[in-house]
């Protein structure tokens, strides 16, 4: 399964989210280690709903960048 992630920079730092699970957050000093702890917090969030019985959602979001012509 692939769930999209957004890292977005944030002061010093970076911070990422995954709009398929709402909570699902991780932060790092690169976008690079954000994007490890985030594969890292979706397991553990996945495996969360699994033991409290729950099924996991599916992965929907989607991401494009949008070209303006300016």
């Amino acid at each position: 399964m692939k769930y999209l992630v957004v890292i977005e920079p944030a002061g010093g730092n970076y911070s990422g989210w995954v709009p398929d699970l709402p909570g699902c957050i991780a932060t790092g000093k690169s976008a690079a280690q954000t994007r490890r702890r985030l594969a890292t917090a979706i397991a553990m969030h996945l495996d969360g709903i699994e033991e409290d019985g729950g099924t996991p959602p599916p992965p929907t979001a989607r991401g494009e960048y949008v070209k303006l012509k300016r």
